[in-house]
C-alpha cells in the first residue's frame, strides 16, 4: 500500500494529474499548487474552459456557449470574480410576456398572473420535496405535483377556470429550459436538490471570458497543462501498483500519485465500465448510472436592430424573457413544442446587441442538432434556424417581413449532444425513478482516495449548486483540499464540501 505519509517526510512533491481544464480542473489546479504540488492538467480541447467558452457572432458581440448565468448572489464566489474582472451583470425587466398557442401575445395582467402562479407552485414544490421526500415515491414527478396543485389554486368556480389551467401548465413545461430536460421527468423526490444560492440570477452580460481568464492564470503560470490529450483509461493505484497510470488516445501514459478526474457526468456514464481498471465499485457506477444528465442548448440569432423593443410612439414592446406556449402555427413544430427566448438587446448599454437568444431543451434539442448536423454547409445549417424559430421572431411587436432590420444577419446554435467532451449534454439533474440522489452524489464527491482517484465537475457540487458554473469551481476546490487532507497538509475539510 502506498504510505502518503512516508512520501511526505521524504520531501517529495506528490505529482497530481487533472483530467479537464475546465472551471473545476483549473480551480484544483489552483489549490493543489498552493499546498505544494506538482500538478499536470491533461485537456482533451486545444483550449481552456471546456463548456466554458465564447465565440464571436457576426455583429461582432462575444457570446457565451456554455453558461450564462450566475445563480444566486449570496456568497457566490464567480460574482465575487465577476465584480473584480469588471464583468459586466444584467437582470431584466421582470415582467412575463407570453404567446398564446394561436400566437396572440397576451396581456401583461393575464401572462403575469399565469406565471405568479406557476412560481409559486414551483416554489411549494421545493418545500415540500425537502420536508417529504422520504415519504415521496421515486416515481412522482414535479408535473404530478403541478396537476394536483393546479386545481387549488383555479377552482373550478372560477370562470374560465380550464383555460387558465391550461396556460399554467403549459408555463410550467418551460420548467426543462432550467435542467435541460422535460418536467414530466423531474423528479419531486428529489426536486429539493434543484436549489441554487440564495439572492438573484444575473446574465453574465461581459461573457464568462473575463470571469475564466482569473479562474485560469496560477494553472497557466505554474502547472504543466498539456492539450489535445484525449483520456481513454484510468488505471487506479493499489496494493501492486504505486502510480495512478493514465492512457490517452494517442496511446501516450502518464503515472501521478493522484488523478482528479473532472469530466462530464455524461462521459461518466458512457466510460464508466470500461475506462477503469480496475473496475469502479459497484455503488460508484449505480450512482453515475441513476444521475440524470441533460440536453439545454442555445441558439443566437442576431438582427440589424431589435426591433421587438417599445420604441417612442411605438406602441407595446418585449423585453427580457419571452415565451411562447404550445404554439399550432408553426408547420416545422408538429409536436409544439415550447419556445422560450432571452433578449439581448435590453442588457447594460455597454453589452447590449440586437440578438435573441432561444434556449431549448429535450426533444427540442435532439431534433434541432440531428437535422443541423446532417447539413452540408453553414448556410444550409444557418437557413434551416432561421425558418424553423421564423414563426416565433416573427409574431414579436414591430415585425414586419419586408423591413430589412427584421431579417436576421447571423445565427449561431451550440451542439453538446454530439460532443464527446461535454459528455453528449448538458448540465446534472434528478429524474423520476431516483430513488438516493443526495448519497449519489455523495459518492461521486467522495471519490476513491486509496485508489488516488478524486472526481470534481458541475455534479460532485455542494448542493446548493449542482449544475452550475459555481459548483464546478467549488467541487475543483473541494478535491484539491480533500488531496491536501489525504496528504495530512490541512485537518479540516471546508464547510463548502
Amino acid at each position: 500500500m502506498f504510505d502518503k505519509k512516508k512520501t511526505a517526510d521524504k520531501g517529495e512533491q506528490p505529482h497530481i494529474g487533472v483530467i479537464g481544464a475546465g472551471l473545476a480542473g483549473l480551480r484544483c489546479a489552483d489549490i493543489l499548487m498552493q499546498y505544494g504540488f506538482k500538478v499536470t492538467i491533461l485537456e482533451g480541447r486545444n483550449r481552456i474552459g471546456g463548456r466554458v467558452h465564447q465565440v464571436t457572432l457576426q455583429n461582432g458581440h462575444a457570446v457565451d456557449l456554455g453558461p450564462n448565468w450566475i445563480h444566486g448572489t449570496k456568497d457566490n464566489p464567480i460574482l465575487d470574480i465577476a465584480t473584480e474582472t469588471k464583468t459586466e451583470t444584467g437582470s431584466w425587466d421582470t415582467r412575463s410576456y407570453m404567446f398564446d398557442e394561436s400566437g396572440a401575445l397576451l396581456s401583461l395582467e393575464e401572462s403575469e398572473r399565469y406565471a405568479s402562479i406557476m412560481w409559486s407552485i414551483i416554489q411549494d414544490a421545493f418545500e415540500y420535496s425537502n420536508k417529504h421526500g422520504g415519504e415521496i415515491t421515486p416515481d412522482e414527478s414535479l408535473w404530478d405535483f403541478f396537476n394536483r396543485e393546479i386545481v387549488q389554486r383555479i377552482p373550478q368556480s372560477e370562470d374560465g377556470h380550464e383555460r387558465a389551467r391550461k396556460m399554467v401548465l403549459q408555463v410550467a413545461e418551460m420548467w426543462g429550459a432550467f435542467v435541460g430536460s422535460p418536467i414530466q421527468t423531474q423528479s419531486l423526490k428529489y426536486f429539493w436538490l434543484e436549489e441554487c444560492i440564495e439572492g438573484e440570477n444575473l446574465f453574465c452580460a461581459g461573457t464568462y471570458q473575463k470571469i475564466l481568464r482569473s479562474i485560469a492564470k496560477p494553472a497557466l503560470d505554474t502547472a504543466d497543462v498539456k492539450f489535445e490529450k484525449v483520456v481513454s483509461n484510468i488505471s487506479c493505484r493499489d496494493g501492486y501498483q504505486r502510480k495512478v497510470r493514465v492512457q490517452t488516445k494517442g496511446d501516450e501514459v502518464f503515472e501521478f500519485d493522484h488523478v482528479v478526474l473532472t469530466a462530464p457526468l455524461g462521459w461518466l456514464k458512457k466510460n464508466s465500465r470500461d475506462a477503469f481498471d480496475p473496475p469502479l465499485p459497484p455503488r460508484m457506477v449505480k450512482a453515475i448510472d441513476s444521475l440524470g444528465y441533460g440536453c439545454l442548448e442555445k441558439t443566437y440569432i442576431t438582427f440589424p436592430k431589435a426591433f421587438w423593443l417599445d420604441t417612442v410612439g411605438g406602441g407595446r414592446g418585449v423585453q427580457g424573457f419571452c415565451q411562447w406556449l404550445s404554439p399550432a402555427y408553426a408547420n416545422n413544430n408538429p409536436r409544439r413544442w415550447n419556445q422560450e427566448v432571452v433578449d439581448l438587446a435590453s442588457l447594460p448599454e455597454s453589452s447590449s446587441h440586437p440578438t435573441l437568444l432561444f434556449y431549448t431543451f429535450g426533444d427540442t434539442s435532439k431534433f434541432l442538432t440531428r437535422e443541423v448536423s446532417e447539413l452540408d454547409s453553414q448556410e444550409k445549417k444557418d437557413a434551416f434556424l432561421f425558418d424553423f424559430f421564423k414563426p416565433y421572431y416573427s409574431r414579436l411587436p414591430h415585425y414586419n417581413d419586408s423591413s430589412p432590420e427584421c431579417r436576421p444577419t447571423g445565427c449561431l446554435a451550440t451542439d453538446w449532444l454530439h460532443d464527446d467532451l461535454a459528455g453528449n449534454g448538458s448540465y446534472t439533474n434528478f429524474q423520476v425513478g431516483l430513488e438516493n440522489g443526495d448519497s449519489d452524489v455523495e459518492v461521486l464527491r467522495e471519490g476513491l482516495a486509496d485508489a488516488g482517484l478524486w472526481l470534481a465537475g458541475e455534479h460532485t457540487a455542494p448542493f446548493v449548486a449542482l449544475g452550475t458554473a459555481t459548483g464546478a469551481y467549488w467541487s475543483g476546490e473541494s478535491a484539491g483540499r480533500r488531496i491536501a487532507e489525504f496528504y495530512g497538509f490541512i485537518r479540516n475539510r471546508r464547510s463548502s464540501d
